[in-house]
């Protein structure tokens, strides 16, 4: 460790706590209005289906939590719970009866699926208007030009806490750590559409602590707990962490913690999200927006 982390560990944290809860509950209570003037207008709620292949527990929590808060602010869910020896067919032909159903304005499958299933197929299969995720090649590529598109829950969950803590983010320097296609990837592209400089930072990458200390916005999403810490931020940096790791704690039990040191990134920062309750909760609440921003553009164009 460096003096300047083994220093930080030693100061009192000064960075300011960004809620993400907090925020998402205000995201839900928005969507919850909108939804209910959506149903006021056309006669029917805006529909999320939701698709599990498998038995996977933590997939069966995240299904259970997104059908249950659809339905808190006024969103018709529709669960299509599949076995673990599905086919890769089944499950397609599932998804193009979702496509065709017009009480369906997003469709969601929950990822991973088993092995048997090419995941990239079943992505590309889910008509690109209904596409929640964000994931499709059509959204991917309306993204990348700086076009509306469904973006990507996560890191449209980022971007809006960013732009509720900073304001304008215009020529502010922003460092993504990751590359994933979910979420270092949508978000560098979201930050550079919002006039940010923007750099990417990767496991192939050299001088990680020098690049990223260049940030005046850090985001970090790679799945490797604690591996950002005090000497990787620039002083006042606002700090998004998008991991979600579980390690195990004391007596054994199971403890939630980020990709990045918050005892000792919170010495250094001027904001920080803590895991968890930063970034977790805006990713349902981004998904009902999602829904919703799906459902008027469905309404808005001729159905073929």
């Amino acid at each position: 460790m460096t003096k300047l982390a083994e220093d930080s560990r030693q100061d009192q944290p000064r960075a300011a706590r960004i809620d993400g809860k907090a925020f998402a509950d205000k995201l839900r209570a928005e969507v919850a209005v909108d939804a209910s003037r959506f149903a006021q207008e056309h006669g029917r709620q805006p529909g999320l289906a939701v698709v599990l292949v498998g038995d996977d527990p933590a997939s069966q929590v995240y299904v259970r939590t997104k059908m249950r808060q659809a339905a808190e602010v006024g969103i018709a869910s529709f669960p299509h719970l599949l076995g673990a020896d599905a086919s890769e067919a089944e499950l397609l032909a599932l998804i193009d009866s979702l496509n065709r159903d017009d009480r369906v304005d997003a469709i969601l499958v929950q990822l991973p699926l088993p092995a048997s299933i090419n995941e990239k197929v079943v992505i590309e299969a889910i008509d690109p208007a209904k596409d929640v995720d964000g994931f499709h090649p059509y959204n991917v590529g309306r993204l990348s030009g700086g076009r509306a598109a469904l973006v990507p829950c996560t890191p449209l969950g980022c971007l809006l806490l960013l732009q509720d803590r900073l304001g304008d983010l215009s020529g502010l320097k922003a460092v993504v750590v990751g590359r994933s296609n979910i979420v270092g990837r949508p978000m560098a592209q979201l930050l550079l559409n919002a006039d940010c400089t923007v750099t990417t930072v990767h496991s192939r990458s050299r001088n990680l602590a020098e690049e990223c200390r260049q940030a005046d916005i850090l985001v970090v999403a790679v799945g490797r707990p604690g591996m950002i810490g005090a000497e990787h931020i620039k002083p006042g940096a606002t700090v998004l962490d998008v991991g979600i790791n579980r390690i195990e704690a004391a007596e054994g039990q199971g403890q939630l913690v980020g990709d990045v040191d918050f005892a000792a990134a919170s010495a250094v920062a001027g904001a920080l999200t803590p895991v968890p309750g930063g970034i977790g909760p805006m990713t349902v609440a981004c998904l009902l927006r999602n829904t919703l921003t799906a459902a008027r553009q469905r309404v808005q164009q001729p159905q073929g």
